[in-house]
């Protein structure tokens, strides 16, 4: 179950992908043809995940209703504008304006901490706990967006990773309960100004300047996905790849992450976790790499898709 949302008629719309890369406008076929009417979980992804339930019960319905089509059927659906193909409309992030910051892991990948210790002749170290910083809102773009070679830097990197949503309000969550909370996951591409982020002493402000949070496509659904701690991430700048690991291979995994967050700090639903970059971070190769205008980088998660951004001029 791939959840996204998308633009259509200048309204923000919650949808699912279908077969062949159609995605199923849930709100429309709900009111239109499963006679739902219009519930206020099918206004925004946000208050789709709130839904709970119900709002995976709607999705489910309208997956089976557009199944059972002959494509006659399809082509009715698709002259109402209740099923789309997916270049028919533009993709936002799955959650275009978090209601908090986004929260992100830092040195999760043991050789990823190798490989800055090296590029940077600092002496190595291994993080106790995890590490957590943030992205404000105004950083989060989607799915074919463009992220801006601001002029404050000149040394912009990638990072693939995984993220989390979670999917209701808790704190204090025992590291055998922390599945239960989640939504799904979907793909962060974590854009760094590195040299603002050396000047600064800390990672916020080189990793927060607006269009430097890429996520999507879509969300995946957590029953879609078996074990988030086996999915392989792969960076591509221009084509060429550039990270290549697997979730396994994270120091902290998902759940001691979530666990160590919460303690003492509410989690809410529609909350977004990402959980650390592998190596093959562009200022540690020999040479450095850094970004361009007119470079196009891509970030894959295995099960979930490709989240494409292209790097654009001040």
């Amino acid at each position: 179950m791939r959840l996204l949302t998308f633009v259509r008629k200048n309204q923000l719309r919650v949808g699912l992908m279908g077969p062949d890369d159609q995605v199923l406008d849930l709100a429309e076929i709900n009111r239109r043809y499963l006679k739902g009417g219009s519930p206020a979980y099918l206004t925004s992804m946000q208050a789709f995940i709130e839904g709970g339930a119900k709002a995976i019960s709607v999705a489910k319905k309208a997956a089976r209703y557009v199944e059972k089509k002959d494509p006659e059927g399809l082509k009715i659906l698709s002259r109402a504008g209740a099923l789309l193909k997916l270049g028919q409309s533009k993709i936002l992030s799955p959650i275009p304006w978090p209601r908090k910051n986004v929260i992100l892991l830092g040195i999760n990948y043991r050789e990823h901490i190798e490989e800055g210790a090296r590029a940077r002749a600092i002496e190595l170290k291994y993080p106790e706990s995890p590490v957590y910083f943030t992205k404000p809102a105004t950083s989060v773009i989607g799915h074919l967006g463009k992220v801006i070679h601001h002029k404050a830097t000149e040394r912009l990197d990638y990072e693939i990773e995984l993220a989390v949503v979670m999917g209701k309000k808790g704190r204090d969550i025992p590291k055998e309960k922390v599945y239960d909370y989640i939504f799904g996951y979907t793909v962060c591409l974590d854009m760094t100004a590195r040299d603002l982020q050396r000047s600064h002493g800390q990672w916020f402000k080189g990793k927060s300047l607006d269009t430097f949070c890429p996520l999507g496509p879509w969300i995946v659904h957590k029953s879609a996905l078996a074990n988030p701690q086996d999915l392989r991430l792969i960076c591509r700048v221009n084509g060429e790849v550039m990270q290549d690991d697997n979730t396994r291979n994270m120091i902290f995994d998902i759940a001691t992450c979530i666990e160590a967050l919460s303690r003492g700090m509410t989690l809410e639903p529609g909350e977004i976790i990402s959980t650390g970059t592998p190596s093959g971070v562009g200022f540690a190769r020999v040479p450095p790499f850094f970004l361009k205008p007119g470079d196009k980088v891509e970030g894959e998660v295995e099960g979930i898709g490709v989240l494409q951004v292209e790097i654009a001029a001040p």
